[in-house]
């Protein structure tokens, strides 16, 4: 008799984007050079006062179990961001610490869901998110958006998507795959569907300080009185600080809220590391420069990246106001031959492009948007300009 796995974890989907970056890896391993487009992580390394901090901590002996939810002092350093920033009011105990924004957003939907209870997703959406809804007992309600919207969810969209069964709005932006980034006016108006239709809403707001042009960043809860009562916000240190590897993320919410997901964790993980937690404390309250430095090298790459794409026939892409994606249009560019390999959709042309130009990407189907290729601009622009070249090959090379 063999171990059984059981039915939930049999249906999930593997990460696309960790499992193209695997390919790109083994790659790499064959002494092949490699332009990986695949993950969304920061290549610059985390400020140096940042991991100052983490050594600090460790000659302190700071490293212990801590509270589940996380160290008061970096509780305190995230509700204080937030006003400082943003205007919005959490008390520390509004705060819950966790291994990282996918961690977090892990206890959001495992306190909020009930078995059956649909989570509204606009697609194209991060991969994670309907897997995770899934095994917290949800039905992730897939609403499709246009790329001549800039991939954004009407009103409209929304209440029609709604029914007796929807509990949950989940809202990215600015957005990972696309770029997108809702205005606060466009915020504004989903929010009276929100409060109207007496939805939750758990806000992924990983991408805050990534916002490039004339764009404003809005935080979900300020665009409407009430709304902080029915919302889950999730952010971390990851993007802004590039600080993937250290592992925090966290969620504000209600008081009553918040406790019940510190009583989830303390079930689950325990506390996150305590040495990353005292490095974060030093990522919110020290010198943001190092913010601003990195956001000007991703502006650079965006522009270049925008201008590039424009250069290759039969590709488009949207605007690209936040994070640091291009979603690619590649519809015009499927159901022909590469090299004499039949290419039929998106899944393919990835893995083709990838085997025959060593460029990874990542297959717009991953996150529910056939047709399309997630790019991700987060490595320097002579990596860009070398993989962007090979993809302009690929498609010129088709047969």
């Amino acid at each position: 008799m063999s171990l059984a796995v059981s039915k939930l974890v049999e249906a999930l989907e593997p990460s696309a984007t960790i499992a193209m970056a695997g390919k790109a890896r083994a790659l790499k391993a064959e002494g092949k050079t490699v332009y990986d487009f695949s993950l969304g992580e920061p290549d610059f390394n985390t400020p140096e006062h940042i991991c100052a901090a983490a050594i600090a901590a460790m000659q302190k002996g700071q490293t212990h179990y801590t509270a589940a939810g996380g160290i008061a002092e970096l509780k305190a350093a995230v509700a204080k961001s937030y006003s400082d920033r943003h205007k919005l009011e959490y008390k520390p105990e509004q705060v819950v610490i966790s291994c990282g924004a996918k961690h977090a957003l892990h206890n959001a939907f495992t306190a909020l869901l009930n078995p059956g209870d649909e989570v509204i997703i606009p697609a194209p959406y991060w991969v994670s998110y309907a897997e995770q809804v899934r095994l917290a007992g949800g039905v992730p309600k897939i609403v499709e958006t246009q790329e001549a919207d800039d991939f954004k969810l009407s009103p409209a969209q929304l209440k029609a998507a709604i029914s007796p069964k929807s509990k949950v709005l989940l809202i990215c932006s600015p957005s990972n795959p696309t770029g997108s980034m809702y205005s606060r006016e466009e915020l504004g108006l989903l929010a009276d569907v929100v409060l109207e239709k007496g939805l939750n809403v758990v806000a992924d707001e990983i991408y805050e300080h990534l916002v490039y042009g004339d764009n404003k960043f809005a935080s979900f809860p300020t665009v409407r009185p009430g709304l902080q009562d029915v919302t889950v916000l999730v952010n971390g240190v990851s993007k802004s600080y590039a600080m993937t590897g250290w592992r925090i993320g966290w969620t504000m919410a209600p008081t009553k809220f918040s406790k019940a997901i510190d009583n989830l964790q303390s079930q689950e993980t325990s506390n996150p590391t305590s040495i990353s937690q005292y490095a974060a404390v030093a990522a919110l309250t020290g010198p943001q420069d190092c913010v601003s430095q990195m956001l000007v090298e991703f502006a650079k790459r965006r522009e270049f990246v925008r201008d590039r794409l424009a250069k290759i026939p039969g590709v488009s892409c949207t605007q690209m106001s936040g994070a640091f994606y291009a979603f690619i249009n590649i519809k015009a560019h499927l159901g022909r031959k590469y090299n004499g390999v039949q290419v039929n959709n998106d899944s393919e042309w990835c893995l083709e492009l990838l085997s025959q130009q060593n460029v990874a990407t990542v297959m717009g189907s991953a996150f529910g948007a056939e047709g399309y290729a997630r790019i991700s601009f987060a490595t320097s622009l002579k990596n860009l300009e070398a993989g962007l070249d090979r993809i302009d090959a690929f498609v010129g090379g088709r047969t």
